[in-house]
């Protein structure tokens, strides 16, 4: 794979479907980082308000957007997946469309991948409501996350996610209804790959009022399906594994 895609390049993925409220936010936050070798490619799953026109202008304005209509709406994991064959640059970041980025955040993990000659990366983040306001401030995570580990916490935000394409062999992210993300990281941890993380938060993630990932008992019930279908696993362990993602989360959000 080595030579394949822009070596220094960094392809941002972007799904958008009725963004409009925060699209522009979340664009700005990545055309503001240091490190400046970057595509942003969004793709539009057929919105029907007004974000698809805003992006269709600023690309415009920046060559380095790349606008992608969908001709219909394929749902997130999809959108994802026609990013990643757009994108021609070396690493694969993904950002969703209500995420905000710090300055800084290409720039520091990039330093790391290289460091610890990884493939993986991610990063811890802090949660904002709707209105941008600070709900939940940074919590520690691990700095190398295993197949094992990842089993029993969902620890991986996907906006946060970088994917060096030189090492990691290509992939799309599964079909499935939800919890697309989860699947795809044990999918590329699977075969003994550790996920690396910086911890600092580099990524403002913003929790929608109808947002599946704000309801921890509901996600429990994704972890399963994932885990039993995705990755074939004995449903009495992964019944296991979900209470100590239970008691993790709870651990986490309400605990601390």
């Amino acid at each position: 794979m080595e030579g394949k895609y822009d070596n220094d390049k960094v392809s941002v993925i972007i799904p958008m479907y009725n963004a409009e409220e925060y699209i522009e936010l979340t664009v700005k936050s990545i055309l503001n980082q240091t490190y400046k070798n970057i595509e942003i490619i969004i793709v539009d799953d057929c919105s029907n308000d007004n974000s698809g026109k805003y992006i269709q202008s600023l690309s415009e304005e920046f060559s380095c957007i790349i606008y992608h209509l969908q001709e219909k709406n394929k749902g997130v994991a999809l959108a994802r997946n026609t990013g990643m064959k757009l994108a021609t640059g070396r690493y694969i970041a993904f950002c969703d469309s209500d995420d905000l980025w710090t300055k800084d955040k290409l720039e520091k993990q990039l330093d790391l991948m290289k460091k610890k000659n990884t493939g993986f990366i991610f990063s811890a983040i802090e949660m904002i409501d709707e209105k941008g306001n600070l709900i939940h401030s940074k919590r520690r995570i691990k700095k190398e996350v295993s197949y094992k580990y990842l089993l029993k916490n969902t620890v991986i935000p996907t906006s946060s996610v970088i994917i060096d394409r030189n090492k990691i062999k290509e992939f799309e992210m599964p079909k499935v209804r939800k919890g697309e993300d989860y699947a795809t990281w044990l999918m590329l941890l699977r075969s003994g790959e550790i996920a690396c993380g910086v911890d600092e938060a580099l990524v403002k993630y913003r929790v929608r009022e109808n947002s599946l990932s704000s309801n921890k008992i509901k996600n429990i019930k994704v972890i399963w399906d994932i885990q039993v279908v995705q990755e074939k696993i004995n449903p009495i362990l992964s019944f296991y594994y979900c209470c100590c993602y239970a008691e993790n989360a709870l651990k986490k959000y309400l605990i601390e």
